[in-house]
């Protein structure tokens, strides 16, 4: 049996484009993830400290599965889109274990 994957990512939201940020998360973002075929898992916000502003997750149902969806033109594309509202971008990928996990 196949192993779930976690894309792990952390980012910092450009100033200035909070608003179009959120509507674009909202809008785009995560409903582009579920039709490529990953679950958004969590959303970490950080108000106050050092660290990414942004820490997100999403899974995909194994490995073959994730790199399939991350080298599509559709998943390059909503990259392209986040990167005009966010800069300071990591990702990562690691073996799902269902608690929370960090970059």
């Amino acid at each position: 049996m196949a192993e779930m994957v976690k894309l792990l990512m952390a980012w910092d939201i450009k100033p200035g484009h909070e608003q179009e940020y959120f509507e674009f998360i909202v809008r785009e973002f995560a409903p582009g993830m579920m039709r490529l075929g990953m679950e958004p898992t969590d959303a970490w916000y950080t108000m106050y400290g050092e660290g990414p502003q942004i820490l997100t997750g999403a899974i995909a149902q194994d490995m073959e599965t994730l790199q399939r969806i991350l080298a599509s033109p559709e998943w390059q594309e909503l990259k392209k889109k986040l990167f005009r509202h966010v800069r300071n971008y990591k990702e990562k990928i690691v073996k799902a274990t269902g608690r929370f996990q960090v970059i």
